[in-house]
């Protein structure tokens, strides 16, 4: 049994068979293909948190690979100890969106079955994985490739951090001070990333600019400070122009348009944003044969 509970789970060698796996999925589902991977399998869907792609990408991928999936919200006080192991009886993995990474690591410890992370205030592995998935088939590599991470160090910069520090990818993160990726995170990431102060120093040059909303849930209390400390921080057309003539342009969704990025950087032709959340459901159906189909 294993858990996916950040990007580091994995090894770079698994990383590579798991998008190649995406990719054969992908185009099968084009085809009209179907599979019985995980027939007679269910997943548990346990969110703390709303959701949009994260539940429908999961429940979508479970169907179409001949299982199930139960949603649960969050329950009326029972221990997570408790619940972690009563979900492991019925299903054969459970998908966690939650807020505190610990919750994550605590259902892993209490489980028989698989643990995904599907989203906690420091990780957000799932969207990275979709995130390489769609590099790759933009770009036909990840090998080589200049990545700049612009605005908040969020659940998804930290995974993007591990991302590099696995994979040896080149990534610059502009921060404000204060808002930089988690330490642990950044230690992971070693040499293959560098954290700036200025946009216009991590875009200059990048192949792939990505950013994030710079308040995420949870948050909404700060917004109007983040609002401030992030003056300077937005992806727009003039920002974009440093980077390579190339270059696409990334967002886990939802945005904030006007904030993070622009309507004109988001609808324009330099951005996959709408690949990207496809490419969730392709890559977290491999992901679940990885984890599910010998669970």
């Amino acid at each position: 049994m294993r858990h996916f509970l950040a990007i580091h789970d994995l090894s770079a060698a698994e990383v590579d068979r798991l998008l190649g796996r995406a990719v054969e999925l992908k185009a099968a589902r084009a085809r009209g293909e179907t599979s019985m991977a995980l027939r007679g399998k269910t997943l548990a869907l346990m969110f703390e948190k709303a959701s949009t792609r994260t539940r429908v990408s999961f429940a979508v991928a479970m169907t179409e690979l001949g299982g199930s999936s139960v949603y649960l919200e969050p329950s009326r006080g029972e221990p997570h100890e408790d619940m972690a192991r009563v979900l492991s009886r019925y299903c054969h993995g459970i998908v966690l969106r939650t807020f505190s990474q610990d919750t994550a690591e605590l259902y892993a410890r209490h489980v028989t079955v698989p643990v995904i992370n599907g989203l906690s205030d420091l990780q957000h592995p799932c969207q990275v994985l979709a995130d390489l998935l769609t590099v790759r088939e933009k770009r036909g590599r990840l090998a080589g490739l200049s990545f700049a991470w612009v605005g908040d160090g969020s659940n998804v910069a930290n995974s993007w951090v591990d991302a590099a520090g696995l994979l040896g990818l080149r990534l610059r993160v502009a921060c404000p001070e204060g808002f930089a990726p988690h330490r642990t995170a950044l230690e992971r990431g070693g040499g293959s990333v560098d954290l700036l102060r200025r946009p216009a120093d991590a875009v200059a040059g990048a192949d792939v600019v990505i950013t994030d909303t710079w308040t995420s849930m949870g948050q909404e209390a700060e917004r109007a400070s983040r609002l401030q400390a992030f003056a300077g921080y937005t992806v727009d057309a003039a920002l974009l122009e440093r980077a390579a003539p190339d270059a696409i342009v990334m967002h886990c969704l939802p945005a904030h348009r006007g904030e993070e990025i622009t309507d004109e950087v988001i609808e324009g032709p330099r951005s996959v944003v709408f690949d990207e959340a496809e490419n969730r459901l392709h890559v977290q159906k491999a992901l679940l044969e990885m984890l599910l189909g010998a669970a």
